[in-house]
């Protein structure tokens, strides 16, 4: 019997997430890139670049996945027990490689770059194993970290993906308003998280009746679970005048957007209210700042300020909002393109960012509970057009 390291097998009609000139556009920036820096094939190893260029977002169970771009190829490289669904969800080429020896993966990725090339890599995700086995079967000439300059690539979105990211924002204001409908005194955070999930699932499939539907859910926290952003949800139950997080992130063709609301069950305390309207009051703030020739580190310092004069400043968690486009709870986003003191990138037309302040008030305290609200604003020549539709504060929140 025939055993081959690697083979092509496509069948079936290709549906990808954008047009074909739409993944060529991004390949022709990549390629620009490349050439400036001298490289002659790019690997990349990362679900979110390997999706970006090439639209197929693969699932590793443990088995490593590649794409390979040259001056003139692009070829995704996946594993055998995917079958041809990763050439049906890819621009470009596809190869398989098969388990029957060990490192058929880097045969197949041989065969495409060659060797003792000038290979460019993604640093912040190959791994010290992995790099070990690049060596031994690519034997660079010299290595490239690719990884910055493919971040500031996505960090500047198309009229296309904006398309999509719009319909990912409206996608999670339908699972904002079916988490309001479910909440009331008695049931469990997870009860009320199905019900979002499952509304913003049905409303993907209506409105993207090809995709692949994957990787949609909610977090939705209630009391003591509020103090942090990305708290699982549990079965705790509600209770009248606890502090809830909705937070809803909807998954199309490895986009994802999110909708976070601060609400409370059928009430709200005096202090409550007051760190509320106060985050309230940053958010809305903190929104009229994103606009072009406006720093990261600028409307950051300027948030930190409304808190700091209200004595608040110490509550705050972590950064007030960061860039929106391919990206997931499995992998990075744009790190240049975070709302903290230490980035310095300037907003340009194009961009994606999120406002999103959060206030954690210990247990214990006056108010006590995790305060967060979050839109989506899309950068244009005139500002930020906010792109999220749910309302946020106590006269549309305060539910149950």
């Amino acid at each position: 019997m025939d055993r081959p390291a690697f083979y092509r097998f496509h069948q079936g009609e290709r549906i990808l997430p954008f047009a074909a000139t739409e993944y060529d556009a991004r390949l022709a920036g990549l390629r620009a890139a490349m050439t400036e820096a001298g490289i002659e094939a790019c690997l990349f190893t990362s679900m979110h670049n390997i999706a970006y260029y090439s639209g197929f977002l693969y699932c590793a169970f443990g088995r490593p996945y590649a794409l390979v771009v040259t001056p003139t190829d692009s070829v995704t490289i996946s594993a055998g027990i995917d079958a041809a669904q990763p050439w049906r969800r890819c621009h470009g080429d596809n190869i398989t490689y098969t388990d029957w020896a060990r490192n058929n993966y880097w045969r197949a990725i041989a065969s495409v770059t060659g060797k003792r090339r000038v290979l460019g890599v993604e640093s912040d995700h190959l791994t010290l194993a992995q790099a070990a086995l690049l060596q031994d079967f690519l034997e660079p000439s010299q290595t490239h970290d690719i990884a910055p300059a493919t971040m500031r690539q996505r960090m500047h979105k198309s009229p296309a993906e904006i398309a999509l990211i719009r319909q990912g924002a409206a996608v999670a204001d339908v699972g904002g308003y079916a988490i309001r409908e479910a909440i009331r005194e008695g049931v469990r955070e997870i009860d009320v998280a199905m019900a979002g999930r499952d509304a913003m699932e049905l409303e993907i499939a209506k409105r993207f009746p090809e995709a692949e539907y994957r990787d949609t859910w909610v977090w939705f926290q209630s009391g003591i679970n509020t103090d942090g952003a990305h708290n699982p949800v549990t079965g705790r139950v509600l209770q009248r005048g606890d502090i809830l997080s909705l937070n809803t992130f909807p998954m199309i063709s490895g986009y994802y957007t999110a909708l976070e609301r601060t609400l409370f069950v059928g009430e709200v305390d005096d202090a409550s209210r007051a760190i509320w309207e106060a985050n309230v009051a940053a958010h809305e703030y903190g929104m009229s700042l994103l606009k072009p020739g406006a720093s990261c580190a600028e409307v950051t310092e300027k948030i930190n300020a409304i808190f700091a004069e209200r004595d608040l400043l110490q509550y705050r968690t972590f950064g007030y909002g960061h860039s929106f486009g391919m990206l997931s709870h499995y992998y990075g986003r744009e790190a240049g393109l975070e709302l903290r003191e230490d980035i310095d990138t300037v907003l340009e037309p194009g961009m994606v960012i999120s406002m999103e302040p959060m206030l954690t008030i210990p247990e214990g305290q006056p108010g006590a509970g995790g305060y967060r609200e979050h839109d989506i604003l899309v950068i244009t020549e005139d500002g930020g057009e906010d792109i999220t539709g749910y309302p946020y504060g106590p006269a549309f929140n305060v539910v149950g």
